[in-house]
């Protein structure tokens, strides 16, 4: 159960508003080069510029009021989910992670927690470290401690994370590459996913991507570099595994997007160290060539596609038979009630209606797509690309109980020419245009008034469209 100290953490949430756009001539000679813009349309777009703990002292100073707020909230839902307490957590960042985060890493992490204390905010390295790897501490980490521990618990099954493609060739408006992706997560987390970094790192590519307040990667992982790579990702569903002597899946998500320069760097840097943690179907683009891969990284199985004239699709689905076999032994491949094998159907069925006319303008249109394969209907569900489990007629179990509120919390896309400029569009909130109103949801469902606190309001917001150096 949480213990006294992580409730007292977890549920003394100050919201903080945002500070204005930051060039303080007054403050630390470090902030030199970094700046946030004022709230755009939900986003909060950051520049970070120069060595790792210059880029994270930025980080920690300019963000540290919604740094202070995400931890609060990610370390509520990791208590409450997992039965343990923010002790165990910290425990495992300092003992299991740390040792195995290369030194540029910890600079920079170490950097967001002297920005914070330069703050006022009392958050050490290892709440950061914590912070940047809940993705991965629960369920994969968790479910690998108990079985090795031989502690009788409910095995918590790894949710449903997003639905994307990647298209290039005969099925793209203009032969170049197209790559969109929404996040789906629970709304406490989402409605905070908000943040544009734009990355100007002393080594490696400059890096334009979103991300959560505090996160050294994107967590979602949608991110176009210098060197023409863009990247997103989709989680393999009921994937069970995680090596503890691995490097954290945080560290090889950022280290891919700061130094690929093609689909075989990626590829390379993701599979060094894999920790299994945040086990992905990684979709790859690369806007020299116009080639896309999807590099399906389980922690035994890794199974790498490419192609100059196709697409690739992730809705959470295991793709590759033997590590459905071995890694993903419980996913319901046969159930076509399934969210991840709904949403498999329709990408299907719009790739093949689209061919040859797939831009921007229809990503974003795909993004917003409540047909249902199931059913037979537009109606906004679980099953649904835009995805709503909130509104789901008999929830989404094992992912979260009935009328969970969790789906689609922001969407992204971009093609090669955006690419080229370093550019991509992105709106906050459904595509679709629905809102989620917290209070409501409380009210009619008393179960989550655990949430209370930490559940916000989910507006849905117009496309915006953000570039490097803006």
């Amino acid at each position: 159960m949480v213990k006294t100290a992580g409730l007292l953490l977890v549920l003394s949430f100050a919201l903080s508003a945002a500070p204005a756009a930051s060039r303080d001539s007054q403050a630390d000679p470090r902030l030199k080069k970094s700046y946030r813009r004022p709230d755009q349309n939900g986003w909060i777009y950051t520049h970070l510029e120069g060595t790792p703990s210059e880029i994270g002292f930025q980080h920690g100073y300019l963000l540290a009021p919604e740094i202070e707020d995400t931890q609060k909230v990610v370390v509520l839902g990791l208590t409450h989910d997992s039965k343990k307490d923010y002790a165990f957590f910290r425990t495992a960042a300092e003992k299991v992670l740390w040792p195995h985060i290369e030194n540029q890493y910890r600079e920079e992490l170490k950097g967001i927690a002297e920005g914070l204390k330069a703050k006022g905010v009392a958050l050490d390295v290892f709440d950061v470290v914590v912070l940047n790897a809940w993705l991965e501490l629960t369920p994969y980490y968790t479910n690998w401690y108990d079985k090795e521990h031989k502690i009788v618990s409910e095995k918590r099954p790894v949710p449903e994370h997003c639905s994307a493609f990647a298209a290039t060739g005969s099925y793209t408006k203009d032969g170049k590459i197209v790559i969109a992706h929404n996040n789906w997560t629970e709304y406490k987390e989402g409605s905070r996913w908000n943040i544009i970094f734009d990355i100007a790192p002393s080594k490696g590519h400059r890096m334009l991507m979103d991300g959560m307040a505090g996160l050294i990667h994107s967590g979602d992982d949608f991110g176009v570099n210098s060197a023409g790579i863009t990247i997103t990702e989709t989680t393999i569903s009921n994937f069970a595994g995680f090596d503890p002597n691995g490097v954290p899946e945080f560290v090889r998500a950022r280290k891919a997007m700061q130094y690929s320069s093609s689909i075989d760097d990626f590829a390379r840097i993701m599979k060094d160290g894999n920790n299994g943690g945040y086990a992905n179907n990684w979709l790859i683009a690369d806007n020299k060539t116009n080639e896309i891969a999807s590099l399906e990284l389980g922690l035994r199985h890794v199974a790498l596609q490419r192609t100059k004239d196709g697409y690739f699709v992730g809705s959470n689905y295991p793709a590759n038979e033997d590590l459905m076999k071995d890694e993903a032994s419980e996913f319901p491949a046969k159930d076509k009630s399934v969210s991840a094998n709904a949403r498999h159907v329709r990408w299907e069925q719009l790739m093949a209606e689209n061919k040859g006319k797939i831009d921007v303008a229809a990503a974003q249109k795909f993004l917003g797509d409540h047909y249902d394969t199931f059913d037979n209907k537009t109606a906004p569900s679980e099953r649904t690309l835009c995805g709503h489990i909130e509104l789901s007629p008999r929830g989404s179990k094992p992912w979260q109980p009935e009328y969970g509120p969790a789906g689609a919390v922001q969407n992204k896309a971009t093609d090669g020419t955006m690419a080229a400029h370093m550019s991509f569009t992105a709106a906050m909130g459904h595509a679709c245009g629905l809102d989620f109103k917290a209070a409501e949801h409380l009210k009619k469902h008393t179960d989550f008034a655990w949430e209370k606190g930490a559940l916000r309001d989910l507006d849905s917001h117009q496309w915006t469209t953000f570039r490097s150096g803006q």
